[in-house]
């Protein structure tokens, strides 16, 4: 981790709203990827203006989302970003108590969802084009559990310790200049109850 917030709980409507904007949403990845960027660069992943894209940034710099990061070259032009924290946490508890800010919380979530299928999208159809050990290495499956609300929460939180001792191994290995034969990797979590 990098000494920043790990995981920043947003519990405000206003930052949620900032956030579940398609195409802030959308910076706020590539940023995160990218860890520092301009608005010229991630205007060129994701095919708008440098204009419209400043002005989402700021956007989301006005909620503590992301910040301007120390420049990358010598243009004194150039303003650079990067995220505010290592992630965002988003829980149902912080919405509840209205109306208003459930229905934000369920429209931010469809929003999250549709952007991350989205991109397991793009995989499908790109999955001919990677190589054979990467395709190998691509999963998708299902489990259909009998569990406790407790033994879910538990499951969860067992799940994303394990992603996070990932997360730090590949940013380890990023620091000291590890870099071959790594890729960007999307690993989506869902537990949730259902009915037949």
């Amino acid at each position: 981790m990098t000494g920043k917030e790990r995981d920043r709980r947003i519990t405000d409507l206003g930052t949620l709203k900032a956030l579940a904007h398609p195409l802030r949403l959308k910076l706020y990845r590539g940023l995160t990827i990218a860890r520092v960027a301009t608005a010229s660069q991630l205007a060129e992943q994701v095919d708008e203006a440098v204009s419209l894209v400043s002005y989402h940034l700021r956007k989301l710099a006005e909620h503590g989302l992301i910040e301007e990061a120390e420049p990358q070259s010598g243009d004194g032009r150039e303003r650079w970003w990067q995220p505010a924290s290592d992630g965002v946490s988003i829980h149902d508890e912080d919405f509840r108590d209205a109306p208003e800010k459930a229905a934000a919380h369920t429209a931010a979530s469809r929003l999250f969802f549709e952007q991350r299928a989205d991109l397991y999208r793009r995989f499908l159809d790109e999955r001919a084009h990677w190589s054979e050990q990467w395709q190998d290495a691509a999963e998708s499956s299902e489990s259909v559990l009998r569990l406790t609300a407790a033994e879910l929460s538990e499951l969860n939180r067992e799940m994303l310790a394990l992603v996070r001792r990932y997360e730090e191994q590949g940013r380890t290995a990023d620091a000291v200049g590890d870099t071959e034969d790594r890729e960007n990797v999307a690993v989506h979590t869902y537990g949730f109850p259902f009915r037949p």
